[in-house]
């Protein structure tokens, strides 16, 4: 099974920690937008292809109307048949209410993800966010009132002032709410966007205290009930997110839109960042990112961002029993110092492990490509 994933790159206005790709949103642009998706959808009609899962990322998805989503979910039934497929919408809180969700659920959406980011005022006005906590909590109760029971929302870690209690209490101010998926970044300032300056940088958590924040969180949510399956997630029983799923699993996934990337017929590609080339042109352009993905590396790299790892067995088969050897006895070292685990053969990071995932997934690669 495929997933399908639709970039909408309209926002009301875009906040400056921010690095996708995304445009002020005009309602006439919108609509021209949804008609080139839906004509790069049924392009791919009867090629027998089926999906499970569909994702509308941006930008900001909710800024388009409910019939707007309807349409483009409808041409994903036609062309792809999505039979009990997970249908994610990402959603400024500012941007719904109980009417248009509703419409939303409707227009087929089984899964909404909020951009909460705390519970804090004062740090939503630091995030450039236009809603304050009370709109957000407005809007996940007001999300499950309209039928929605698979609702995620997203909390940012480091912000200006924010120390762990501070944080604890916007973790618990969330778990309070109805929702069955938190996502927790970290934040983390991109080049290029207007928080690229020595003075946020001096606002916002170093590298110490940033670490004991996603620690903090780790804990705090677990014990609300949020159990930890990948790096930045944490769902309740039966609620992780099966889209994203398929990215850490390295299964394939279509995208469509301006910025939009695709894994298919296992090529990496994407579609450039415009959104009036996307409009204009009869069918999405595509620019090849990876001819022939290294699939066992990225076993690696993709698996160890999960909490249940990675098969060691699988390492012989893609390697050699010989890395495998190698790789088990370099794992074993480092849960030592308590950041890796090696359970039955199965190689997964600690919450420490994964502060500094990028050093020890290195580490792990060198040792198997040498």
């Amino acid at each position: 099974m495929h997933g399908l994933y639709v970039h909408i790159p309209f926002c009301l206005r875009k906040c400056p920690y921010c690095s996708f790709y995304s445009v002020r949103f005009e309602e006439d642009t919108a609509e021209k937008y949804v008609q080139a998706l839906c004509r790069n959808i049924e392009a791919y009609e009867g090629r027998g292809l089926k999906a499970d899962t569909l994702y509308f990322g941006g930008g900001t998805p909710s800024v388009l109307t409910a019939e707007q989503v309807g349409r483009v979910v409808d041409e994903c039934r036609q062309v792809f048949v999505l039979d009990d497929a997970e249908i994610t919408l990402e959603a400024n809180p500012c941007t719904v209410d109980e009417q248009k969700l509703r419409q939303l659920r409707t227009a087929g959406v089984n899964r909404i993800s909020f951009g909460i980011q705390s519970a804090d005022d004062k740090r939503l006005g630091f995030l450039g966010r236009l809603h304050d906590f009370r709109t957000a909590e407005n809007a996940v109760r007001a999300a499950a009132a309209a039928g929605f029971e698979n609702i995620s929302g997203d909390l940012m870690l480091g912000t200006a002032g924010e120390n762990c209690d501070s944080l604890r209490a916007s973790v618990e101010a969330l778990c309070a709410l109805p929702l069955t998926h938190i996502s927790a970044y970290m934040l983390k300032i991109e080049e290029g966007t207007p928080f690229d300056t020595d003075k946020v940088r001096s606002m916002t958590a170093d590298d110490e205290l940033m670490s004991d924040l996603y620690l903090a969180a780790v804990e705090q949510l677990e014990k609300n009930g949020f159990v930890q399956y990948e790096i930045s997630n944490f769902a309740k029983e039966g609620y992780e997110s099966r889209h994203n799923n398929k990215y850490w699993l390295g299964e394939e996934y279509l995208g469509f839109g301006a910025a939009a990337h695709s894994y298919f017929e296992g090529v990496r590609y994407c579609c450039p960042p415009d959104v009036q080339r996307f409009i204009e042109s009869p069918l999405q352009p595509k620019e090849v990112t990876e001819e022939a993905p290294d699939r066992a590396e990225e076993y690696v790299l993709l698996g160890l961002r999960l909490s249940k790892g990675i098969s060691i067995d699988r390492i012989a088969e893609l390697y050699s029993p010989a890395k495998s050897h190698d790789l088990k006895n370099a794992a074993l070292e480092l849960a030592a110092h308590g950041l890796v685990r090696v359970r039955e053969n199965v190689l997964s990071l600690t919450a420490e492990g994964f502060l500094v995932s990028n050093t020890i997934i290195a580490k792990f690669i060198d040792i198997l490509s040498c």
